[in-house]
């Protein structure tokens, strides 16, 4: 290989490194801002193929999609002296890149300087509000007005912050503890009260029942009387009605209910004379009922036939 192909080669070759250092390229996500000696040129939004001098300008690229900064879990005060711990995150995008390079460098440093806005923001507009308001739909309204302040307060850096949200609302451990025995000695107080509203209501109902019993039992007991009292009247015409027509009869069957009942089988012995009018039915004679009991104790009798 002679002289002028080595120099055609090494011209080549350098003019290749020198074009390739001359271009970039910016993506459709991505924002550059061209540098000469440090010192901003230019800023390229639009995406194509650019061109700048080699070893003299570089390129700084930076994102230009929406980014996500996730704040780091702090307490907050609120206006009624409780602490709670907030969890919150931004969303923003660049969209100034030169401002951004010149105030932030990137995106670090805007983090670091976005993390100190949020929480400041976040100390004034939850340190004016209650615990309870911050738990409830409130907390949109709330959010809108700190990402509001936020992004006044970004402005400067080049960025627009599009919304600051809350992930996560809780309370430091102490406080959760001491709630939530408080919460424990209310459902405590609670299911006292139910207790003894229930037995106030069962003992009413105990009594009403044991009225209703009484009330049913004498009522029983009086129809049962009634009912008594008119069979033994029905009992009494029978037997009145039975004696009127065969009085003989009549006082046989009673004399066999009464011995039955005064002298019965099992439990009754009697030893002696069958004597008296109780034992008439019993004399070897047979016993007239129209004659009258004879003194002693004895009936007369009449010859049998």
């Amino acid at each position: 290989m002679n002289r002028p192909l080595i120099g055609i080669v090494v011209g080549a070759v350098v003019a290749a490194i020198l074009l390739f250092s001359a271009c970039y390229v910016v993506q459709p996500s991505e924002r550059a801002l061209v540098l000469q000696f440090g010192s901003p040129v230019r800023v390229d939004e639009n995406p194509g193929l650019y061109f700048k001098i080699p070893f003299v300008q570089n390129v700084v690229f930076f994102d230009g999609r929406v980014l996500n900064y996730d704040a780091p879990s702090e307490e907050v005060p609120t206006v009624d002296l409780k602490q709670v711990d907030v969890s919150s995150f931004a969303i923003y995008r660049i969209v100034n890149p030169l401002l951004f390079y010149q105030t932030v460098n990137n995106e670090i440093g805007v983090q670091g300087r976005l993390g100190a806005i949020m929480s400041a923001n976040l100390r004034q507009v939850l340190g004016n509000v209650s615990m309870a308001a911050i738990l409830t739909q409130q907390r949109a309204q709330f959010m809108q007005e700190i990402a509001r302040r936020v992004n006044a307060n970004t402005k400067s850096f080049g960025i627009e912050v599009i919304d600051v949200r809350i992930k996560r609302v809780d309370l430091p451990p102490a406080n959760s503890q001491a709630i939530f025995r408080r919460m424990q000695t209310q459902r405590e107080q609670e299911a006292r009260k139910i207790r003894a509203e229930g037995q106030k209501d069962a003992v009413t109902l105990r009594a009403e029942a044991d009225k209703q019993a009484v009330v049913i039992s004498a009522n029983a007991r009086k129809q049962s009387e009634i009912l008594r009292g008119e069979g033994d009247a029905s009992a009494s015409a029978i037997y009145s009605a039975a004696y009127g027509r065969d009085p003989a009869f009549f006082d046989f069957y009673r004399s066999m209910q009464a011995l039955e009942t005064a002298l019965p089988s099992t439990t009754t012995s009697y030893v002696g004379p069958a004597d008296g009018d109780f034992f008439r039915y019993f004399l070897g004679n047979s016993y007239n009922p129209e004659a009258p009991p004879t003194p002693g104790g004895t009936a007369t009798t009449s010859p049998s036939p």
